[in-house]
Protein backbone atom coordinates (compact mmCIF):
# COMPACT_ATOMS: atom_id res chain seq x y z
CA UNK A 1 0.00 0.00 0.00
CA UNK A 2 2.84 2.38 0.89
CA UNK A 3 4.62 1.61 -2.37
CA UNK A 4 1.40 2.32 -4.23
CA UNK A 5 1.03 5.73 -2.60
CA UNK A 6 4.66 6.56 -3.32
CA UNK A 7 4.21 5.53 -6.94
CA UNK A 8 1.20 7.79 -7.36
CA UNK A 9 2.86 10.66 -5.51
CA UNK A 10 3.76 13.42 -7.94
CA UNK A 11 1.87 11.87 -10.86
CA UNK A 12 -0.68 14.70 -10.76
CA UNK A 13 0.47 18.29 -11.16
CA UNK A 14 -2.32 20.80 -10.79
CA UNK A 15 -2.22 24.22 -12.39
CA UNK A 16 -1.15 25.38 -15.85
CA UNK A 17 2.15 24.36 -17.39
CA UNK A 18 4.30 27.34 -18.32
CA UNK A 19 3.89 28.79 -21.80
CA UNK A 20 6.13 31.55 -23.05
CA UNK A 21 4.23 34.85 -23.36
CA UNK A 22 6.35 35.94 -26.34
CA UNK A 23 4.26 37.54 -29.06
CA UNK A 24 4.57 36.63 -32.73
CA UNK A 25 5.85 40.02 -33.93
CA UNK A 26 9.13 39.77 -32.05
CA UNK A 27 10.34 36.73 -34.02
CA UNK A 28 10.92 38.81 -37.16
CA UNK A 29 11.35 42.25 -35.63
CA UNK A 30 13.76 44.73 -37.21
CA UNK A 31 13.73 48.41 -38.17
CA UNK A 32 15.41 50.43 -40.94
CA UNK A 33 17.30 52.43 -38.30
CA UNK A 34 18.75 49.26 -36.76
CA UNK A 35 19.70 47.92 -40.18
CA UNK A 36 21.53 51.17 -40.96
CA UNK A 37 23.19 51.59 -37.54
CA UNK A 38 24.49 48.02 -37.18
CA UNK A 39 26.42 45.43 -39.10
CA UNK A 40 26.91 41.67 -38.77
CA UNK A 41 30.42 40.58 -37.82
CA UNK A 42 32.12 38.20 -35.40
CA UNK A 43 34.30 40.80 -33.67
CA UNK A 44 34.12 42.52 -31.34
CA UNK A 45 32.03 40.12 -29.29
CA UNK A 46 28.77 41.64 -28.09
CA UNK A 47 29.61 40.39 -24.60
CA UNK A 48 32.60 42.80 -24.68
CA UNK A 49 31.24 45.46 -27.00
CA UNK A 50 33.36 48.25 -25.44
CA UNK A 51 36.44 46.83 -27.16
CA UNK A 52 35.12 48.46 -30.34
CA UNK A 53 36.56 51.73 -28.98
CA UNK A 54 40.04 50.21 -28.59
CA UNK A 55 40.59 52.16 -25.37
CA UNK A 56 42.72 50.40 -22.72
CA UNK A 57 41.66 52.91 -20.06
CA UNK A 58 38.01 52.00 -20.59
CA UNK A 59 38.91 48.30 -20.46
CA UNK A 60 40.56 48.76 -17.06
CA UNK A 61 37.69 50.81 -15.68
CA UNK A 62 35.14 48.15 -16.64
CA UNK A 63 37.33 45.42 -15.13
CA UNK A 64 37.50 47.39 -11.87
CA UNK A 65 33.73 47.90 -11.88
CA UNK A 66 33.19 44.16 -12.37
CA UNK A 67 35.40 43.45 -9.36
CA UNK A 68 34.31 46.16 -6.93
CA UNK A 69 30.88 47.62 -7.79
CA UNK A 70 28.45 47.25 -4.88
CA UNK A 71 25.28 46.92 -6.98
CA UNK A 72 26.84 44.00 -8.83
CA UNK A 73 27.86 42.35 -5.56
CA UNK A 74 24.33 42.74 -4.19
CA UNK A 75 22.91 41.16 -7.35
CA UNK A 76 25.32 38.25 -6.93
CA UNK A 77 24.26 37.77 -3.31
CA UNK A 78 20.64 37.68 -4.42
CA UNK A 79 21.54 34.78 -6.70
CA UNK A 80 22.98 32.94 -3.69
CA UNK A 81 19.85 33.78 -1.69
CA UNK A 82 17.63 32.41 -4.46
CA UNK A 83 19.74 29.26 -4.57
CA UNK A 84 19.24 28.76 -0.84
CA UNK A 85 15.48 29.33 -1.27
CA UNK A 86 15.48 26.67 -3.96
CA UNK A 87 17.15 24.29 -1.51
CA UNK A 88 14.36 24.96 1.00
CA UNK A 89 11.73 24.16 -1.63
CA UNK A 90 13.50 20.96 -2.68
CA UNK A 91 13.58 19.72 0.92
CA UNK A 92 9.76 19.45 0.94
CA UNK A 93 9.92 16.32 -1.22
CA UNK A 94 11.33 14.46 1.79
CA UNK A 95 9.63 13.76 5.14
CA UNK A 96 8.66 17.16 6.48
CA UNK A 97 8.66 16.02 10.15
CA UNK A 98 11.71 14.23 11.48
CA UNK A 99 11.86 14.77 15.21
CA UNK A 100 13.83 13.01 17.91
CA UNK A 101 12.71 13.57 21.51
CA UNK A 102 14.07 12.49 24.87
CA UNK A 103 12.66 13.21 28.33
CA UNK A 104 13.91 12.46 31.84
CA UNK A 105 11.49 13.67 34.53
CA UNK A 106 11.74 13.41 38.31
CA UNK A 107 8.40 12.70 40.05
CA UNK A 108 7.86 13.20 43.81
CA UNK A 109 4.36 11.98 44.61
CA UNK A 110 2.66 12.33 48.04
CA UNK A 111 -0.75 10.76 48.59
CA UNK A 112 -2.70 11.51 51.75
CA UNK A 113 -6.04 10.33 53.03
CA UNK A 114 -7.89 7.24 51.84
CA UNK A 115 -7.00 3.67 52.69
CA UNK A 116 -3.46 3.66 51.25
CA UNK A 117 -1.55 6.89 51.94
CA UNK A 118 2.01 6.77 50.68
CA UNK A 119 4.96 8.75 49.46
CA UNK A 120 6.99 7.84 46.36
CA UNK A 121 9.58 9.42 44.18
CA UNK A 122 11.00 8.10 40.93
CA UNK A 123 12.47 9.02 37.56
CA UNK A 124 10.40 8.65 34.41
CA UNK A 125 12.39 8.32 31.15
CA UNK A 126 11.21 8.26 27.55
CA UNK A 127 12.70 8.55 24.07
CA UNK A 128 10.97 8.73 20.75
CA UNK A 129 11.30 9.37 17.05
CA UNK A 130 8.42 10.88 15.06
CA UNK A 131 8.19 11.12 11.30
CA UNK A 132 5.57 12.71 9.07
CA UNK A 133 5.63 12.69 5.29
CA UNK A 134 2.98 14.51 3.28
CA UNK A 135 2.98 12.91 -0.13
CA UNK A 136 3.15 15.21 -3.13
CA UNK A 137 0.04 13.64 -4.60
CA UNK A 138 -1.29 16.80 -6.29
CA UNK A 139 2.06 18.35 -7.19
CA UNK A 140 1.98 20.98 -4.44
CA UNK A 141 5.66 20.61 -3.63
CA UNK A 142 6.88 19.96 -7.17
CA UNK A 143 5.11 23.12 -8.36
CA UNK A 144 6.72 25.06 -5.51
CA UNK A 145 10.12 23.72 -6.59
CA UNK A 146 9.34 24.71 -10.18
CA UNK A 147 8.53 28.24 -9.00
CA UNK A 148 11.70 28.49 -6.90
CA UNK A 149 13.78 27.13 -9.77
CA UNK A 150 12.44 29.82 -12.11
CA UNK A 151 13.05 32.47 -9.45
CA UNK A 152 16.65 31.26 -9.15
CA UNK A 153 17.25 31.65 -12.87
CA UNK A 154 15.48 35.03 -12.75
CA UNK A 155 17.97 36.13 -10.08
CA UNK A 156 20.80 35.08 -12.39
CA UNK A 157 19.22 37.07 -15.22
CA UNK A 158 18.92 40.09 -12.93
CA UNK A 159 22.63 39.73 -12.12
CA UNK A 160 23.41 39.80 -15.83
CA UNK A 161 21.13 42.83 -16.25
CA UNK A 162 23.15 44.67 -13.61
CA UNK A 163 26.26 43.81 -15.62
CA UNK A 164 24.71 45.29 -18.76
CA UNK A 165 23.69 48.50 -17.00
CA UNK A 166 26.96 48.83 -15.08
CA UNK A 167 29.21 48.50 -18.10
CA UNK A 168 27.10 50.94 -20.10
CA UNK A 169 27.17 53.44 -17.22
CA UNK A 170 30.95 53.16 -16.86
CA UNK A 171 31.51 53.70 -20.58
CA UNK A 172 29.01 56.57 -20.77
CA UNK A 173 30.48 58.29 -17.69
CA UNK A 174 34.02 57.84 -19.00
CA UNK A 175 33.25 59.38 -22.38
CA UNK A 176 31.18 62.14 -20.77
CA UNK A 177 34.19 62.97 -18.63
CA UNK A 178 36.49 63.10 -21.64
CA UNK A 179 33.98 65.29 -23.48
CA UNK A 180 33.77 67.73 -20.57
CA UNK A 181 37.57 67.85 -20.40
CA UNK A 182 37.74 68.61 -24.12
CA UNK A 183 35.10 71.34 -23.76
CA UNK A 184 37.11 72.81 -20.89
CA UNK A 185 40.24 72.92 -23.06
CA UNK A 186 38.32 74.68 -25.82
CA UNK A 187 36.86 77.21 -23.37
CA UNK A 188 40.29 77.98 -21.90
CA UNK A 189 41.91 78.33 -25.33
CA UNK A 190 39.18 80.73 -26.49
CA UNK A 191 39.37 82.67 -23.23
CA UNK A 192 43.13 83.00 -23.74
CA UNK A 193 42.62 84.33 -27.25
CA UNK A 194 39.90 86.70 -26.12
CA UNK A 195 42.16 88.02 -23.33
CA UNK A 196 44.71 88.99 -25.99
CA UNK A 197 41.95 90.88 -27.77
CA UNK A 198 41.17 92.70 -24.53
CA UNK A 199 44.81 93.73 -24.22
CA UNK A 200 44.87 94.93 -27.84
CA UNK A 201 41.65 96.96 -27.58
CA UNK A 202 42.80 98.44 -24.26
CA UNK A 203 46.02 99.65 -25.81
CA UNK A 204 44.15 101.07 -28.81
CA UNK A 205 41.68 102.80 -26.53
CA UNK A 206 44.40 104.37 -24.41
CA UNK A 207 46.18 105.59 -27.55
CA UNK A 208 42.96 107.07 -28.87
CA UNK A 209 42.76 104.75 -31.89
CA UNK A 210 39.66 102.87 -30.69
CA UNK A 211 36.44 103.67 -28.90
CA UNK A 212 35.76 102.46 -25.36
CA UNK A 213 32.86 100.39 -26.71
CA UNK A 214 35.29 97.99 -28.39
CA UNK A 215 37.16 97.54 -25.11
CA UNK A 216 34.01 96.87 -23.09
CA UNK A 217 32.65 94.44 -25.68
CA UNK A 218 35.95 92.56 -25.71
CA UNK A 219 35.90 92.33 -21.90
CA UNK A 220 32.27 91.19 -21.92
CA UNK A 221 33.01 88.39 -24.33
CA UNK A 222 36.13 87.31 -22.43
CA UNK A 223 34.36 87.25 -19.05
CA UNK A 224 31.41 85.36 -20.52
CA UNK A 225 33.72 82.68 -21.87
CA UNK A 226 35.68 82.62 -18.63
CA UNK A 227 32.47 82.06 -16.67
CA UNK A 228 31.94 78.71 -18.40
CA UNK A 229 35.21 77.37 -16.98
CA UNK A 230 33.97 76.86 -13.35
CA UNK A 231 30.79 75.20 -14.64
CA UNK A 232 32.77 72.73 -16.74
CA UNK A 233 35.22 72.09 -13.89
CA UNK A 234 32.32 71.33 -11.58
CA UNK A 235 30.82 69.00 -14.18
CA UNK A 236 34.15 67.20 -14.57
CA UNK A 237 34.50 66.71 -10.83
CA UNK A 238 30.96 65.37 -10.47
CA UNK A 239 31.42 62.96 -13.37
CA UNK A 240 34.77 61.79 -11.99
CA UNK A 241 33.15 61.15 -8.61
CA UNK A 242 30.31 59.22 -10.21
CA UNK A 243 32.81 57.14 -12.14
CA UNK A 244 34.78 56.46 -8.95
CA UNK A 245 31.68 55.11 -7.21
CA UNK A 246 30.81 52.94 -10.21
CA UNK A 247 34.20 51.21 -10.06
CA UNK A 248 33.96 50.78 -6.29
CA UNK A 249 36.33 53.53 -5.20
CA UNK A 250 35.78 56.57 -2.96
CA UNK A 251 35.47 59.93 -4.75
CA UNK A 252 38.82 61.35 -5.65
CA UNK A 253 41.43 61.54 -8.34
CA UNK A 254 41.64 58.83 -10.99
CA UNK A 255 45.22 58.91 -12.28
CA UNK A 256 44.53 56.37 -15.01
CA UNK A 257 42.26 58.86 -16.79
CA UNK A 258 45.23 61.06 -17.71
CA UNK A 259 46.56 58.42 -20.09
CA UNK A 260 44.17 59.20 -22.92
CA UNK A 261 43.23 62.89 -23.09
CA UNK A 262 42.43 63.05 -26.82
CA UNK A 263 39.08 63.28 -28.53
CA UNK A 264 36.64 60.48 -27.95
CA UNK A 265 36.58 57.96 -30.81
CA UNK A 266 33.73 57.82 -33.24
CA UNK A 267 32.24 54.48 -34.31
CA UNK A 268 29.54 54.72 -36.92
CA UNK A 269 27.94 51.28 -36.44
CA UNK A 270 27.31 48.66 -33.79
CA UNK A 271 28.74 45.22 -34.44
CA UNK A 272 26.24 42.40 -33.83
CA UNK A 273 26.60 38.62 -34.03
CA UNK A 274 22.87 37.86 -34.32
CA UNK A 275 19.66 39.38 -35.63
CA UNK A 276 18.12 42.10 -33.42
CA UNK A 277 15.04 39.99 -32.59
CA UNK A 278 17.13 37.24 -31.00
CA UNK A 279 19.30 39.74 -29.16
CA UNK A 280 16.22 41.48 -27.84
CA UNK A 281 14.91 38.24 -26.33
CA UNK A 282 18.40 37.58 -24.97
CA UNK A 283 18.30 40.79 -22.92
CA UNK A 284 18.69 39.82 -19.27
CA UNK A 285 15.78 41.94 -18.06
CA UNK A 286 13.51 40.42 -20.72
CA UNK A 287 14.55 36.91 -19.68
CA UNK A 288 14.05 37.81 -16.02
CA UNK A 289 10.52 39.01 -16.82
CA UNK A 290 9.78 35.73 -18.63
CA UNK A 291 11.16 33.68 -15.75
CA UNK A 292 8.99 35.65 -13.32
CA UNK A 293 6.01 34.54 -15.40
CA UNK A 294 7.18 30.93 -15.13
CA UNK A 295 7.58 31.22 -11.35
CA UNK A 296 4.11 32.68 -10.89
CA UNK A 297 2.51 30.13 -13.23
CA UNK A 298 3.69 27.32 -10.95
CA UNK A 299 2.21 29.04 -7.89
CA UNK A 300 -1.29 28.61 -9.35
CA UNK A 301 -0.82 24.85 -9.05
CA UNK A 302 0.30 25.26 -5.45
CA UNK A 303 -2.88 27.22 -4.68
CA UNK A 304 -5.14 24.73 -6.50
CA UNK A 305 -3.76 21.82 -4.46
CA UNK A 306 -5.59 23.22 -1.41
CA UNK A 307 -8.88 22.12 -3.02
CA UNK A 308 -7.92 18.47 -2.53
CA UNK A 309 -7.11 16.30 0.49
CA UNK A 310 -3.58 15.92 1.73
CA UNK A 311 -2.30 12.47 2.58
CA UNK A 312 0.41 12.19 5.21
CA UNK A 313 2.20 9.07 6.39
CA UNK A 314 2.82 9.23 10.13
CA UNK A 315 5.10 7.06 12.22
CA UNK A 316 6.49 7.04 15.76
CA UNK A 317 8.80 4.91 17.86
CA UNK A 318 8.44 5.56 21.59
CA UNK A 319 10.32 3.90 24.46
CA UNK A 320 9.37 4.67 28.06
CA UNK A 321 10.48 3.43 31.48
CA UNK A 322 10.64 4.54 35.10
CA UNK A 323 12.57 3.63 38.24
CA UNK A 324 9.60 2.22 40.21
CA UNK A 325 9.84 -1.40 41.20
CA UNK A 326 7.43 -3.71 39.48
CA UNK A 327 6.49 -1.41 36.61
CA UNK A 328 7.00 -2.45 33.01
CA UNK A 329 8.97 -0.79 30.25
CA UNK A 330 7.29 -0.16 26.94
CA UNK A 331 8.32 0.18 23.30
CA UNK A 332 5.56 1.45 21.02
CA UNK A 333 5.63 1.35 17.23
CA UNK A 334 2.94 3.59 15.72
CA UNK A 335 2.30 4.23 12.04
CA UNK A 336 -0.37 4.85 9.45
CA UNK A 337 -1.83 7.30 6.98
CA UNK A 338 -3.52 10.57 7.91
CA UNK A 339 -6.01 12.34 5.66
CA UNK A 340 -6.74 16.07 5.93
CA UNK A 341 -9.26 17.91 3.78
CA UNK A 342 -10.52 21.47 4.12
CA UNK A 343 -14.06 20.80 2.94
CA UNK A 344 -15.56 24.16 3.85
CA UNK A 345 -13.28 27.08 3.10
CA UNK A 346 -15.93 29.75 2.34
CA UNK A 347 -14.14 30.89 -0.82
CA UNK A 348 -10.67 31.23 0.70
CA UNK A 349 -9.03 28.65 -1.57
CA UNK A 350 -10.85 29.64 -4.74
CA UNK A 351 -10.10 33.31 -4.19
CA UNK A 352 -6.44 32.53 -3.52
CA UNK A 353 -6.32 30.73 -6.88
CA UNK A 354 -7.85 33.80 -8.50
CA UNK A 355 -5.28 36.03 -6.80
CA UNK A 356 -2.44 33.90 -8.17
CA UNK A 357 -3.96 33.88 -11.65
CA UNK A 358 -4.41 37.66 -11.63
CA UNK A 359 -0.78 38.05 -10.62
CA UNK A 360 0.22 35.76 -13.47
CA UNK A 361 -1.66 37.87 -15.99
CA UNK A 362 -0.05 41.02 -14.58
CA UNK A 363 3.40 39.50 -15.10
CA UNK A 364 2.47 38.43 -18.64
CA UNK A 365 1.51 42.01 -19.47
CA UNK A 366 4.66 43.29 -17.75
CA UNK A 367 6.75 40.93 -19.88
CA UNK A 368 5.10 42.05 -23.12
CA UNK A 369 5.55 45.68 -22.15
CA UNK A 370 9.20 44.99 -21.30
CA UNK A 371 9.75 43.55 -24.80
CA UNK A 372 8.06 46.52 -26.45
CA UNK A 373 10.06 48.97 -24.35
CA UNK A 374 13.27 47.12 -25.22
CA UNK A 375 12.42 47.35 -28.92
CA UNK A 376 11.69 51.06 -28.55
CA UNK A 377 15.01 51.64 -26.77
CA UNK A 378 16.90 49.83 -29.51
CA UNK A 379 15.18 51.74 -32.31
CA UNK A 380 15.58 55.09 -30.53
CA UNK A 381 19.27 54.46 -29.92
CA UNK A 382 19.87 53.32 -33.52
CA UNK A 383 18.12 56.40 -34.89
CA UNK A 384 20.06 58.54 -32.44
CA UNK A 385 23.35 57.10 -33.70
CA UNK A 386 22.43 57.94 -37.30
CA UNK A 387 21.29 61.50 -36.64
CA UNK A 388 24.00 62.41 -34.15
CA UNK A 389 26.64 61.31 -36.66
CA UNK A 390 24.97 63.44 -39.32
CA UNK A 391 25.05 66.41 -36.97
CA UNK A 392 28.69 65.74 -36.09
CA UNK A 393 29.67 65.89 -39.77
CA UNK A 394 27.79 69.16 -40.29
CA UNK A 395 29.27 70.73 -37.17
CA UNK A 396 32.75 69.58 -38.20
CA UNK A 397 32.39 71.57 -41.39
CA UNK A 398 30.92 74.50 -39.48
CA UNK A 399 33.95 74.57 -37.18
CA UNK A 400 36.29 74.81 -40.17
CA UNK A 401 34.32 77.72 -41.64
CA UNK A 402 34.14 79.45 -38.23
CA UNK A 403 37.94 79.31 -37.91
CA UNK A 404 38.31 80.78 -41.39
CA UNK A 405 35.77 83.51 -40.58
CA UNK A 406 37.75 84.55 -37.51
CA UNK A 407 40.97 84.78 -39.52
CA UNK A 408 39.32 86.95 -42.17
CA UNK A 409 37.55 89.18 -39.62
CA UNK A 410 40.83 89.72 -37.74
CA UNK A 411 42.67 90.65 -40.97
CA UNK A 412 39.97 93.07 -42.08
CA UNK A 413 39.87 94.68 -38.63
CA UNK A 414 43.64 95.19 -38.55
CA UNK A 415 43.55 96.69 -42.05
CA UNK A 416 40.65 98.96 -41.15
CA UNK A 417 38.05 97.45 -43.47
CA UNK A 418 35.65 96.38 -40.69
CA UNK A 419 34.89 97.23 -37.10
CA UNK A 420 35.74 95.17 -34.04
CA UNK A 421 32.21 93.79 -33.79
CA UNK A 422 32.91 91.45 -36.71
CA UNK A 423 35.85 89.98 -34.81
CA UNK A 424 33.73 89.47 -31.69
CA UNK A 425 30.98 87.77 -33.69
CA UNK A 426 33.48 85.46 -35.36
CA UNK A 427 35.06 84.54 -32.03
CA UNK A 428 31.67 83.82 -30.48
CA UNK A 429 30.63 81.69 -33.45
CA UNK A 430 33.88 79.72 -33.31
CA UNK A 431 33.45 78.93 -29.62
CA UNK A 432 29.85 77.86 -30.15
CA UNK A 433 30.72 75.62 -33.09
CA UNK A 434 33.65 74.01 -31.33
CA UNK A 435 31.58 73.31 -28.23
CA UNK A 436 28.62 72.02 -30.24
CA UNK A 437 30.92 69.75 -32.22
CA UNK A 438 32.26 68.13 -29.05
CA UNK A 439 28.74 67.67 -27.70
CA UNK A 440 27.67 66.08 -31.00
CA UNK A 441 30.56 63.59 -30.83
CA UNK A 442 29.59 62.77 -27.26
CA UNK A 443 25.95 62.23 -28.27
CA UNK A 444 26.99 59.89 -31.06
CA UNK A 445 29.05 57.77 -28.69
CA UNK A 446 26.33 57.86 -26.03
CA UNK A 447 23.74 56.65 -28.53
CA UNK A 448 26.04 53.83 -29.64
CA UNK A 449 26.47 52.75 -26.01
CA UNK A 450 22.69 52.92 -25.56
CA UNK A 451 22.25 50.74 -28.65
CA UNK A 452 24.57 48.07 -27.29
CA UNK A 453 22.81 48.27 -23.91
CA UNK A 454 19.34 48.02 -25.47
CA UNK A 455 20.38 44.77 -27.18
CA UNK A 456 21.75 43.30 -23.96
CA UNK A 457 25.43 43.73 -24.75
CA UNK A 458 27.88 42.99 -21.95
CA UNK A 459 25.68 40.46 -20.15
CA UNK A 460 28.37 37.86 -19.50
CA UNK A 461 31.24 37.85 -17.02
CA UNK A 462 33.77 35.07 -16.43
CA UNK A 463 34.33 36.05 -12.81
CA UNK A 464 32.60 34.20 -9.92
CA UNK A 465 29.36 35.70 -8.70
CA UNK A 466 30.78 36.01 -5.17
CA UNK A 467 34.28 37.46 -4.95
CA UNK A 468 36.82 35.72 -2.67
CA UNK A 469 36.89 38.46 -0.01
CA UNK A 470 33.11 38.46 0.37
CA UNK A 471 33.00 34.67 0.39
CA UNK A 472 35.59 34.51 3.18
CA UNK A 473 33.69 37.08 5.25
CA UNK A 474 30.40 35.19 4.90
CA UNK A 475 31.96 31.80 5.65
CA UNK A 476 33.33 33.16 8.92
CA UNK A 477 29.75 33.85 10.02
CA UNK A 478 27.78 30.94 8.54
CA UNK A 479 28.28 27.44 7.19
CA UNK A 480 27.43 27.93 3.51
CA UNK A 481 28.46 24.49 2.32
CA UNK A 482 29.35 24.72 -1.36
CA UNK A 483 26.83 27.44 -2.30
CA UNK A 484 29.47 30.18 -2.29
CA UNK A 485 31.96 28.13 -4.27
CA UNK A 486 29.96 27.95 -7.46
CA UNK A 487 32.11 28.54 -10.52
CA UNK A 488 31.53 31.34 -12.97
CA UNK A 489 28.39 30.74 -15.04
CA UNK A 490 29.04 28.71 -18.19
CA UNK A 491 28.98 30.48 -21.50
CA UNK A 492 25.77 29.35 -23.19
CA UNK A 493 25.60 28.78 -26.92
CA UNK A 494 21.89 29.35 -26.98
CA UNK A 495 19.40 31.14 -24.83
CA UNK A 496 18.17 28.92 -22.00
CA UNK A 497 14.40 28.81 -22.10
CA UNK A 498 12.53 28.39 -18.82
Amino acid sequence: MLLGFLGLSGCVRLGPDFQSPTEAWIKHWDTPALAHASQRALTPDLRQWWSVFNDPVLDRLIAEADAHNSDLKIAGLRVVEARAQLGIAQSTLYPQLQQVSADSLYVNRRQSGGNNPQDSHFWQNSAGFDIGWELDFWGRFSRAIESSDASYFAAQANYEDVLVLLRAQVADSYFSLRTSEARLRVARENAKQQLRNVDITEKLFKSGQSAELDLQQAKTQYLGTLSTVPTLEDQIQRTRNALSVLIGQPPGALPQLAENPGLIPLVDRAVLQDVPANLLLRRPDVRAAELNVAAQSALIGVAESDFYPSLTLLGSIVWSADTLNGTSRSLDLIGGPSLRWNVFDYGRISNNVRVQDARLQQLIEAYRDKVRQAAREADDAAYGVIKSLEREQILGQAEVTAKRSLVLASIQYREGYSDFQRVLDAQRALLDQQDNYLVARSNAVSNLIALYKSLGGGWYSAQPIIDPATRQQMEQRTDWGDLLHEAAPPLPDKVKQP
